[in-house]
């Protein structure tokens, strides 16, 4: 994955994932966290499996009143993918934002 480049919806998704990453998550519970709607969020999470670095199972149980879940985790792959991504992207956004900040003095600035 070194040098793959996700998307800002899948960034968001990488890094709900990555808090636990041991921890199940369903996906009800990535889209508040991320924001992200449906439509979006369960095709990242079956391309995120299908590389590999999310892995998926369903609920052991039935709860009463509600079908079973199916639950999402990153890989120890897809821990390191988040990590590295997630840091390349703040690292390109402080890079980002310190040039935005420095412009060029204009002849007529002091």
């Amino acid at each position: 994955m070194a040098g793959r480049r996700f998307s800002a919806q899948t960034l968001s998704l990488l890094s709900a994932l990555e808090q636990d990453a041991t921890g199940w998550r369903h996906g009800y519970e990535l889209a508040k966290k991320t924001g992200l709607q449906s439509g979006t969020l369960y095709p990242v999470l079956i391309r995120l499996a299908d590389r590999g670095l999310v892995e998926a199972c369903w609920e052991d149980e039935q709860p009463a009143g509600r079908p079973r879940r199916h639950l999402y985790r990153l890989t120890p792959d897809g821990f390191a993918a988040a990590r590295a991504a997630l840091s390349e992207a703040r690292s390109r956004r402080h890079r980002t934002g310190i040039a935005a900040v420095r412009r060029p003095a204009r002849a007529n600035e002091a």
